[in-house]
């Protein structure tokens, strides 16, 4: 296929981005990298600009939460798509437990007035979406089912820190309804330190001070939530990710010939209490009619009275929730281009494909720049310029309710995805805007780096890089955090990742997130989706392509010293006395030297071209097995299923990244009580790192 004309003064600039970069196109021989560069200019020639446009509409037609028939229809959408591009296309089903269904809810104020208050968004002129009859009330999935009647608290983002400011105060929260706003954290954190305070309820709500008419026009005026705009979401909150019923085990079939063992549902530490969100527009009607004291002055959010800490004896509000869970089918749609010379070495690309309305943003734009580039891919390969490792695209089903469906994937296949994948790169919600941005495992920074180089920026005389760098010397590049699918891929089985897009603002998690509201607010020109795909399809091509996988192997010494350096500092704060972790500093010089060492022989190796196949394929394999280093069987202290020493999602907000999670644990809880054996396991894992490079270059050399 071919650009359509509105983008050919794209591909040219494409073009010339390509010859003026050659040289950095890492991994290759010399007398390889023309064949390369002119492979990446067919494949950017090949994405059809359109293509993505088309594919969204299809994806977002209809509300398709998973375990629905509407879901499955997106499921053999992607099959049909891929299958027509040439893909191998194979279904992994799993019986999960979860709720898709808000089941039975309804939030009233008792007392002084009796008003019944909205769960659902209102119908909008101008998109008709927004009124279609199988769009479910805003609810949280997992929370506790209840009905009860209280006064009112106010805990502001009801993160870790806001109950404890309650608690100084000498405000009980015991058998109250907290009313909290998102942000800070993630959601299921505000339901759990609202439980262990002795909340009986939960109400969270978006302020417009953080999306609504203090940031700017709502919708359908401008891209900010309106007053009835409601952030669904999970709540899951264990010391694991997947699957409640089956940690560390994929949720096969129940009625497959592989029975798993199941925990008991009354043994998980699921929420009890009962949850719901709402619109601003109804958390209003509650948080007027407050009377207590003021809150501090960083609590006040944007409407237009003071905000109160309690509701006083006056005010009674109602939540009561009766939450259906079971067992449904998920399926993960996984299409693959077979590697011509290395089949068993993966390049793996992902995102989930359900929603909780019609996903147009999230996630179902990565889902369509996917399919857009898996045609472009499949032209090439008609061409004869297929791919030398495989190229795997998986469409994960059962995110939303809490990363479920890849995390089940990654612990059946997590064997083979130790030996074979080279990379997991995660493209969730990947188009939802025009703001270019990436978060990634140390090795994998510079790539991206380069390949968005090559792409010129919509609208623009600039590259992609240029615009992403903006006025910084180079682009920053964040530390993966959780939320997304890449979490079991990079935490639980150590597969170097990455995460990216672009993104803006966006009716997030909401029933507005629509085909209407993206062709209005997010990309009305449509050029997002093809430019992603461009970049995305360049960085693949030479991660598929590249003789030698390309890792930035002295990355990692790179890093960990300034993640060491920070850590210390943070342990001094605790201790005064505390002065370095001596094990690990003398194991970061060994690996430094040991990966400059094998940089300069690698360098030379290539641009030398004599590598015989036999070390070719030796190297690779040692390569894959770098990131395994950090894969320690016993795991954090907050959880054992997260088993990589070097990166984790916050245990305490569920978002952040936690970079060295083993010494963070320990500052955030305030002990000092393990830090030599942190001293020892992770110079342990550096060694071992730094072993795993040298006898790479020993066969370099």
């Amino acid at each position: 296929m071919s650009i359509t004309k509105p983008f050919l003064g794209i591909a040219m600039v494409i073009s010339l981005g390509l010859s003026a970069n050659a040289q950095q196109v890492t991994g290759f021989f010399p007398q390889d990298k023309s064949k390369q560069t002119a492979i990446e200019q067919d494949l950017l020639k090949a994405i059809n600009f359109e293509s993505f446009k088309a594919h969204l509409k299809e994806l977002t037609k209809s509300p398709h939460i998973a375990g629905t028939p509407e879901n499955e229809e997106v499921a053999t959408y992607l099959t049909s798509v891929m299958s027509e591009a040439g893909m191998d296309v194979i279904s992994y089903p799993y019986d999960v437990y979860l709720p898709n269904d808000p089941g039975e809810s309804l939030l009233e104020i008792i007392t002084p007035d009796k008003i019944t208050l909205s769960q659902q968004e209102g119908p909008i002129e101008g998109d008709p979406f927004s009124t279609d009859p199988r769009l479910h009330k805003g609810f949280n999935a997992y929370s506790g089912s209840g009905d009860v009647t209280s006064e009112v608290v106010y805990a502001n983002y009801g993160v870790k820190a806001d109950f404890e400011k309650l608690a100084e105060m000498g405000v009980d929260l015991t058998g109250k309804v907290v009313i909290a706003r998102y942000g800070g954290n993630f959601r299921g954190y505000k339901a759990q330190f609202a439980e262990q305070y002795g909340a009986a309820a939960l109400i969270i709500y978006t302020d417009p001070k953080d999306s609504g008419f203090e940031r700017g026009d709502v919708y359908p005026d401008g891209p900010f939530y309106n007053e009835t705009t409601i952030q669904r979401g999970s709540l899951l909150t264990l010391d694991y990710t997947g699957d409640p019923l089956t940690p560390f085990e994929p949720a096969l079939p129940l009625d497959g010939d592989k029975k798993v063992k199941r925990l008991d549902p009354k043994d998980v530490a699921f929420h009890s209490i009962p949850v719901s969100p709402i619109g601003y527009g109804a958390a209003k009607e509650i948080l007027s009619r407050m009377k207590g004291s003021s809150v501090p002055e960083e609590w006040q959010g944007g409407l237009p009275f003071e905000y109160r800490i309690t509701g006083g004896s006056e005010l009674k509000v109602r939540v009561k929730v009766e939450q259906p869970i079971d067992y449904i089918r998920a399926n993960n749609v996984v299409g693959k281009f077979v590697g011509s010379e290395y089949p068993d070495e993966w390049i793996i690309l992902g995102s989930h494909y359900d929603a909780w309305s019609f996903g147009a943003t999230d996630p179902n734009s990565g889902t369509a720049m996917m399919l857009t580039l898996a045609e472009a891919l499949g032209e090439l390969i008609k061409k004869g310029e297929g791919p030398k490792r495989s190229i795997l695209i998986g469409h994960w089903d059962a995110e939303e309710q809490g990363v479920i469906g890849s995390t089940e994937w990654v612990e059946q296949f997590k064997d083979e995805l130790g030996a074979k994948a080279v990379v997991y790169m995660n493209f969730d919600a990947a188009v939802s805007g025009r703001n270019f941005g990436v978060s990634a495992a140390p090795t994998l920074k510079n790539l991206i780096i380069e390949a968005s180089k090559e792409v010129a920026y919509p609208d623009s005389a600039k590259s992609v890089y240029e615009v992403w760098a903006g006025k910084n010397e180079e682009p920053r590049i964040g530390n993966l955090g959780g939320g997304s699918d890449h979490i079991a891929f990079y935490m639980y089985a150590g597969v170097p990742s990455l995460s990216g897009g672009t993104g803006g603002t966006s009716a997030y998690h909401s029933n507005y997130d629509n085909f209407h509201y993206y062709s209005t607010f997010v990309d009305p020109t449509f050029k997002m989706g093809g430019t992603v795909a461009s970049v995305i399809g360049v960085l693949t091509l030479r991660l598929a392509n590249a003789t030698i996988i390309p890792y930035d192997v002295p990355k990692y010494a790179q890093d960990l010293r300034m993640h060491f350096d920070n850590a210390v500092n943070s342990v001094k704060e605790l201790d005064s006395t505390f002065t370095s972790f001596d094990k690990v500093d003398a194991a970061i010089n060994k690996l430094k030297s040991s990966s400059d060492a094998y940089q300069t022989a690698m360098n030379a190796a290539l641009a030398a071209g004599k590598l015989s196949e036999k070390e070719i394929v030796a190297l690779n394999k040692g390569l894959i097995a770098l990131e395994k280093s950090w894969i320690d069987p016993k795991g954090m202290y907050f959880g054992s299923w997260y088993r990589s020493l070097y990166v984790s999602t916050d245990p305490f907000s569920g978002y952040a990244s936690w970079i060295l999670p083993g010494i963070k644990y320990e500052v955030e809880t305030k002990s000092t009580g393990r830090l030599e054996e942190w001293d020892a396991r992770y110079a342990k894992a550096i060694l071992d790192l730094s072993k795993k490079v040298e006898k790479l270059t020993r066969l370099v050399d």
